[in-house]
């Protein structure tokens, strides 16, 4: 079964998805997706996106894959920016026991230092 990955975060008329071209990812893959930001009829400012991919577990949690995305410029209404990104596994990206997990998270942060963020579940085999 193969299982879709969107997060969407939404902040007034801004919103901001991330969409990954399989969540189901292989040894010798690499992790990929895209950015969506629409800002129609906003006034609200992205400054950057952070993507990371963290391991985590019960007790602990570890980031193992950052990626920092920078806005030049502002969102403009009936504008959608499309931002792709990829990931390339590492054994970092291994997971050592049942109560492990790895979880793409996406936070949008805005000029106006509101940090919003949405995640979800990655699997590597």
């Amino acid at each position: 079964m193969v299982r879709q990955f969107t997060s969407m975060i939404e902040y007034g008329a801004t919103t901001v998805s991330t969409n990954v071209d399989g969540p189901n990812v292989a040894f010798g893959e690499t992790l990929s997706g895209t950015i969506y930001i629409e800002g129609d009829a906003s006034d609200e400012l992205v400054d950057h996106i952070v993507i990371e991919l963290l391991k985590r577990s019960e007790t602990d949690e570890v980031i193992i894959a950052k990626q920092s995305i920078e806005m030049m410029s502002d969102i403009k209404s009936k504008e959608t920016w499309m931002i792709p990104f990829e990931m390339v596994p590492d054994e970092r990206w291994e997971i050592e026991s049942k109560t492990q997990a790895l979880i793409l998270k996406t936070s949008v942060h805005l000029k106006n230092g509101v940090d919003i963020q949405d995640e979800d579940e990655i699997l590597y085999a």
